[in-house]
């Protein structure tokens, strides 16, 4: 008998924004918003890995739910590449290839520096970017008690925060999209102990923003995302996935 564990430690006690509710509407969420929001979620917190492969009558019987709700959330998913969609095989998470992993941190380090020309052109400059500086806080706190789940999520939603705060929704969707991207190519190629980006390199980036140094945050900015981009670039070995521990299923 497979089930959801609502209770997951890791999952449950996390007080980070889930991935899901960046871009979210408070509107009314259907059953297909649930299950594609629960999917996406286990996929950015890297409990469910790249190359994974979602079994439809699994999902309807974790998220007790009919096959036709499955297949649109799986849908939905495929649309936005968090999912790969393959005739007579089923859906399988995205699994980036090298030329694709190339070209997500190049579109990362082009939009970033985007972005910090656009904050820099506001007069408010230290007022705006107060709520980055206490995500940066939470950031810290998170790895210092050990909590990998909020880390995660905090280091990934510092990047989508930025965007906001230059107040252009299609911008902020491009960076949601590459962020949730870049987190499934380091969860492919990357060590779980490893930071998506660090809080101490946030920090410096903000330091330099606030103090008016263009170049110096653009640079610090690219060699944040180099870092990472190297890093799981010398890293060959892939992790193999385990479809159904990102729900806590038992057999």
């Amino acid at each position: 008998m497979l089930y959801l564990d609502q209770r997951s430690d890791s999952y449950s006690e996390s007080t980070a924004p889930r991935a899901s509710s960046l871009l979210g509407s408070a509107g009314h969420v259907s059953e297909v918003d649930r299950v594609y929001a629960e999917i996406f979620d286990a996929v950015m917190d890297r409990r469910l890995l790249p190359g994974a492969k979602l079994t439809e009558s699994t999902l309807c019987e974790i998220f007790n739910c009919s096959r036709a709700t499955v297949r649109a959330a799986l849908a939905q998913l495929g649309h936005d590449k968090i999912v790969v969609l393959e005739p007579n095989r089923g859906a399988y998470v995205w699994k980036p290839g090298p030329d694709e992993t190339r070209d997500i941190f190049e579109a990362r380090r082009t939009l970033e520096c985007v972005l910090i020309d656009k904050l820099l052109q506001f007069p408010d400059l230290e007022q705006r970017l107060q709520p980055l500086r206490d995500m940066v806080c939470q950031e810290r706190e998170a790895f210092e008690r050990g909590d990998r789940i909020s880390w995660l999520r905090l280091s990934n939603a510092f990047h989508v925060k930025m965007a906001r705060l230059v107040e252009n929704h299609v911008l902020t969707e491009f960076m949601h999209a590459l962020c949730c991207r870049t987190t499934l190519i380091i969860a492919f190629r990357d060590t779980p102990s490893s930071s998506t980006c660090s809080y101490i390199e946030h920090d410096q980036i903000l330091d330099l923003i606030l103090a008016g140094d263009r170049e110096g945050a653009m640079a610090a900015m690219c060699h944040h995302l180099e870092d990472c981009e190297d890093r799981v670039g010398h890293n060959s070995a892939p992790v193999r996935p385990d479809p159904w521990s990102a729900f806590s299923v038992k057999r």
